[in-house]
């Protein structure tokens, strides 16, 4: 082990470290390809040293999984409900699927609900907070009038889920990424649409 890994995890990075290696493992290889003894090996750190904050793969699986929402709120964090709400709800839909495209197999794995019992007050905080901007966007739409009456979270929730369609689509070439802002202007337009009060 060299001076600078041992002088990181002394001083609490190996958290951290780990789940950037992590994450990485996770785009090149999937879940399957996930070990914390691989992930030892990759830092440089003894094989029993990831067990000091993951005590299992399924641990470090919902740690990521918690990260990744905790990021995604992060994304969404600089969105204003200034205007009318057709501007906040294209710079939501361009975010989100901006994030759901970069990190295909990590929201593969937030999405997945394999999350270990122990996980369940951290992850839902962090869903909480994933998706608190675009639920206070929609009930100040409702608030002014501009789109219809309903529960603020199942309308952000529908909403998040034809754009996670449309992310699906550009993963699997089925929409070719040169048409994506095409798609998600349409995507915007269809749900202003159904959103709009009769």
């Amino acid at each position: 082990m060299s001076f600078t890994r041992a002088r990181s995890y002394h001083h609490g990075d190996l958290r951290a470290e780990l789940l950037q290696r992590a994450e990485a493992t996770l785009r090149e290889s999937g879940v399957d390809g996930l070990s914390l003894r691989q992930l030892a090996r990759d830092i440089g750190v003894s094989h029993a040293a990831p067990t000091r904050h993951f005590r299992d793969k399924q641990a470090l699986l919902d740690a990521i999984a918690v990260a990744g929402f905790e990021r995604l709120g992060d994304s969404f964090e600089n969105l204003t409900s200034t205007g009318s709400f057709t501007e906040p709800m294209r710079a939501m839909a361009r975010t989100y699927l901006r994030f759901a495209t970069d990190n295909a197999e990590l929201l593969a794995l937030m999405f997945a609900r394999r999350y270990s019992p122990v996980a369940g007050d951290a992850m839902s905080r962090a869903v909480d907070r994933a998706f608190a901007t675009p639920i206070a966007l929609i009930a100040a739409a409702q608030d002014r009038g501009e789109i219809i009456p309903g529960d603020p979270r199942r309308i952000a929730l529908t909403a998040v889920a034809a754009l996670q369609g449309l992310a699906t689509f550009l993963g699997s070439g089925l929409v070719v990424a040169e048409d994506a802002d095409a798609w998600l202007d349409e995507t915007v337009a269809h749900l202003m649409l159904g959103l709009r009060p009769r």
